[in-house]
């Protein structure tokens, strides 16, 4: 089959599916009348396709099924080359780098998907036990999340250019399968940049995630739930969040200035927090260099504590200033007391959480984010 008809085809099985999910029987959404349903298997060249090296060690498969899925993207150039070979080539070179480069035992993602909507399995065995439904193949992708989660990396930069509709039609494809494969929730679709302090996925394929996990959601006949996540701060941001990081900074006992703005001396403070949290390090192919001076994933749910009445300190003025720049006033007195708990309720309940007057990670991230 040409190239040509292979996209297309690809194309009309994406809307088909969408269009099917849209209406249902006698004009209803299908969700209501019928529920999820099972996806149909895209296409999916095997590590033997690609010509793969075989691991160091065996790779790890757990008895358990993956609960997420990270997108990622390759940090590579946008290419013209949308062949199925450019593809292979990008699989092997990739594979090259994370064994030789990072001393993996195999490729980090269990999946690529190339410009051209090219799907290759990543991670050796990952495409078998995609396919069976009951275990899952731990790759190196996304940290301490890595047990329970898919990884997909799509090749490319998307900081400041659109995603190609080929690679877009697939990664809806694949991301559909995997939630029909183990009952993923579709909402728990992230980006890398959600668990670790990286630009990755990129500005744009990151800001399209809630637009994936909608298309996921509608093919799959899943409801869909936007997850709160952690914000990303570069060198010089500034606002509210900035500093709420610096208060939460000082609560852990470093010396920073509260002055709302990322600086150098913000930045060495809240890297040690992202190195000792485990939030560092890069696994997407060609983002061979470390990114300094960002803070973000995990990293935060290692700062923001958990707070209720009765609490006091630099961490409930963090909070405080986070309620007030979101027009619900509260003192910046530093004390959790009955008017604090009162507005945290408020704020739960407005953003669709327990209203327990209780400060929890959800409730930091929605503050936050």
């Amino acid at each position: 089959m040409a190239l040509r008809d292979v996209r297309m085809a690809r194309r009309v099985l994406l809307a088909g599916g969408l269009a099917a999910t849209a209406v249902g029987v006698c004009g209803l959404p299908a969700v209501a009348a019928g529920g999820s349903r099972r996806a149909a298997a895209p296409e999916i060249a095997s590590t033997a396709d690609w010509q793969a090296r075989e691991p160091s060690s065996p790779v790890d498969v757990l008895d358990s099924k993956p609960v997420k899925i990270v997108v990622h993207h390759t940090a590579s150039p946008n290419v013209d080359d949308t062949s199925q070979e450019a593809a292979f080539a990008l699989a092997r070179q990739i594979q090259d780098f994370h064994m030789d480069s990072n001393g993996w035992k195999d490729t980090g993602q269990n999946f690529t998907n190339s410009r051209g909507g090219w799907l290759l399995e990543g991670r050796h065995r990952s495409l078998e036990v995609l396919t069976a439904g009951d275990q899952h193949v731990q790759g190196a992708h996304a940290g301490a999340e890595n047990p329970v989660s898919l990884g997909i990396e799509n090749e490319g930069t998307y900081i400041d250019t659109d995603v190609p509709e080929d690679l877009w039609d697939s990664l809806v494809l694949l991301c559909t399968y995997m939630v029909s494969q183990y009952g993923i929730e579709p909402g728990e679709i992230y980006g890398h940049r959600d668990f670790m302090a990286t630009e990755c996925p990129g500005d744009v394929l990151y800001g399209r995630l809630p637009e994936l996990r909608e298309a996921v959601g509608a093919a799959a006949g899943r409801a869909v739930v936007q997850p709160a996540v952690w914000p990303l701060l570069r060198p010089e941001a500034a606002g509210p969040s900035v500093t709420a990081l610096q208060l939460l900074l000082r609560a852990q006992g470093a010396s920073v200035p509260v002055d709302g703005v990322f600086g150098p001396q913000t930045q060495a403070a809240a890297g040690g927090i992202v190195a000792a949290g485990g939030a560092a390090g890069v696994s997407c192919y060609a983002t061979r260099l470390p990114e300094p001076g960002l803070f973000g994933g995990s990293a935060w749910a290692g700062l923001a504590p958990v707070l209720g009445a009765g609490a006091g300190g630099e961490a409930v003025r963090a909070a405080q200033v986070l309620l007030t720049s979101r027009g619900r006033y509260v003192a910046a007195d530093a004390r959790f007391g009955d008017r604090m708990t009162a507005v945290v309720r408020e704020f739960q309940f407005a953003s669709g959480l327990a209203a327990t007057g209780v400060l929890d990670q959800r409730t930091w991230q929605r503050l936050l984010g």
